[in-house]
């Protein structure tokens, strides 16, 4: 069995950013990410999708065609669920 390339993106981040949650969906070649991590605390937005497009590196310019992310801290997750 092949991996989809959402689980693929999901198991790359995961493994170089510890998340606390992490979603992705996509259409093969376009992806949303959805990604909580203790890790972007401090960091501003441009900063955060800096670390996961270089963890992403040369598959940003071959397999994904697009990825638009959402990338919170747990506080900032848990004050957007209400």
């Amino acid at each position: 069995m092949t991996q989809s390339r959402e689980d693929l993106i999901k198991e790359l981040i995961a493994t170089e950013i510890p998340c606390e949650f992490i979603y992705v969906e996509g259409d093969g070649t376009h992806f949303f990410a959805t990604i909580v991590s203790e890790a972007f605390t401090g960091k501003r937005l441009i900063q955060r999708h800096q670390m996961v497009y270089e963890i992403l590196g040369d598959r940003m310019k071959e397999e994904i065609h697009a990825l638009s992310m959402t990338t919170l801290t747990p506080e900032e997750h848990k004050a957007k669920q209400g």
